[in-house]
């Protein structure tokens, strides 16, 4: 115990202004008592008389109360005299009789020792550091003998726990020797057993070796004569199939020439035809070319020169000029594509430039019943073109490895010699190549300028 000199704080006072105060913690046993006791006589207070820190739990409940304000609450009680005081008042009203007792010094000896250390703590009588110290030291015994009691309890329930494991750890190991036994009986059984299935085994690999070598000489017997069937079966059917591809290919090659050379000249017959019939009609000649008329001695008017003839021709860019063309009989129109299409509106899709130019096409093919080939090219294409060609327009997309370039130079040496074949392109060398097959070149401007007219 230690004594203070009084500071005056205490409503209380103290005797002869001597401060009792502790020296050491409370007890935990006391200190849960004392804020259960202050949180019972809590709402017995009003919220002016409480401390400022404790107002907030001026509506809670005594438990919920300890719990979240308990270590405010003690603190409070230590260091707020005037607090510390009312909550003693509302003690000693509860407890009258334990309040007296501690008043005179003489707490009951069958009291709690907890409950008289936290009274003693709060009502601060002379001597309580002595009663809060004597019941700590009690609680402490108590304590103690109770951890004793358990212990024990403890070892007692370990004891007889032991001595069961002990009991059937000795049954677990009378039943383990017993099938021990039977099990080293069943394994010597076992063991003479596997070693006669282990003899029979022996005999039996001997005999499957032996048939197993006979298996493999007929195996090898077999396979060579099997292979050399194979082997003439296939001769007979690669001589058989080069006999049929050889029958084949001069069919086809028969077939092929004679549909093509038919094709041809038909196609070259009606142009003929047609260029016969449109002469006479155009040119409408007389039965006879000397007429009497002739005869006679007069002045004739003199003759057009061929370099006024050559002043009267159509220009190479005056879109007449294909009309012409195009009205010459069985005349073929071959289009380069995407020539005439980045000629006249390059800043377009290319989806949208065919259609453009196929649509223009179409409506020409209407207009002069030419036939009319466009050509684009298709050797960088993905995958290939949807589109349904225009009524009266073949679409051709050439094939990977074959430029758009090759192909119309194919389709213009494909045509009969003498049949009108007009190639619409501003490549040099293309122009130049079905020149040489017989076609007439014309520029990519002369179709545009044809097709705004349309």
């Amino acid at each position: 115990m230690v004594e203070q000199p009084t500071s005056g704080a205490d409503p209380a006072g103290e005797a002869d202004g001597v401060v009792e105060a502790l020296d050491r913690p409370l007890p935990e046993g006391v200190r849960r008592k004392v804020v259960q006791l202050a949180a019972d006589a809590f709402g017995g207070l009003t919220v002016g008389e409480l401390p400022a820190q404790l107002r907030q739990y001026a509506r809670f409940t005594p438990t919920r109360r300890a719990k979240f304000a308990g270590n405010a609450m003690a603190a409070a009680l230590e260091s707020d005299a005037r607090f510390r005081q009312r909550i003693g008042e509302r003690i000693a009203q509860a407890q009258p009789e334990l309040a007296a007792a501690l008043e005179a010094g003489s707490p009951p000896a069958a009291a709690d020792p907890l409950d008289v250390a936290a009274a003693a703590y709060v009502l601060r009588p002379t001597g309580w550091v002595k009663l809060v110290q004597s019941a700590g030291e009690e609680v402490q015994r108590a304590d103690a003998e109770r951890a004793d009691e358990e212990v024990r309890r403890e070892r007692d329930r370990l004891r007889e726990e032991l001595d069961q494991a002990r009991g059937q750890t000795r049954a677990e190991t009378e039943r383990l020797r017993a099938e021990l036994d039977a099990a080293r009986k069943e394994a010597e059984a076992l063991h003479r057993k596997l070693r006669s299935a282990h003899s029979e085994l022996k005999r039996g690999e001997a005999a499957l070796r032996k048939v197993a070598a006979e298996v493999d000489a007929v195996r090898t017997e077999t396979g060579a004569r099997i292979s050399a069937a194979e082997s003439e079966s296939r001769r007979l059917k690669a001589r058989l199939a080069e006999a049929e591809a050889a029958v084949e290919a001069g069919r086809r090659a028969a077939r092929e020439g004679r549909s093509v050379e038919d094709m041809r000249l038909r196609l070259l017959l009606d142009t003929v035809l047609d260029a016969a019939a449109g002469l006479r009609r155009e040119l409408a000649l007389p039965p006879s070319e000397i007429r009497p008329a002739d005869g006679v001695d007069a002045v004739e008017p003199g003759r057009m020169s061929p370099k006024d003839i050559a002043a009267r021709a159509l220009s190479e860019t005056d879109p007449a000029l294909l009309d012409q063309l195009l009205a010459l009989p069985q005349a073929h129109l071959i289009v380069d594509g995407y020539n005439v299409t980045k000629t006249g509106y390059p800043q377009m899709p290319l989806e949208k430039q065919r259609l453009r130019l196929l649509g223009g096409l179409s409506m020409l093919a209407a207009q002069t019943g030419a036939e009319m080939t466009c050509v684009f090219d298709g050797a960088e294409l993905a995958v290939p073109v949807l589109l349904a060609p225009p009524r009266g327009v073949r679409v051709l997309f050439s094939k990977a490895g074959v430029t758009a370039d090759e192909l119309i130079r194919q389709l213009a040496r494909a045509e009969p010699t003498g049949r009108p074949v007009v190639v619409v392109s501003t490549d040099r060398e293309v122009a130049d190549g079905v020149a040489k097959a017989g076609a007439r070149p014309v520029a990519s401007a002369l179709l545009l300028k044809r097709l705004s007219r349309v």
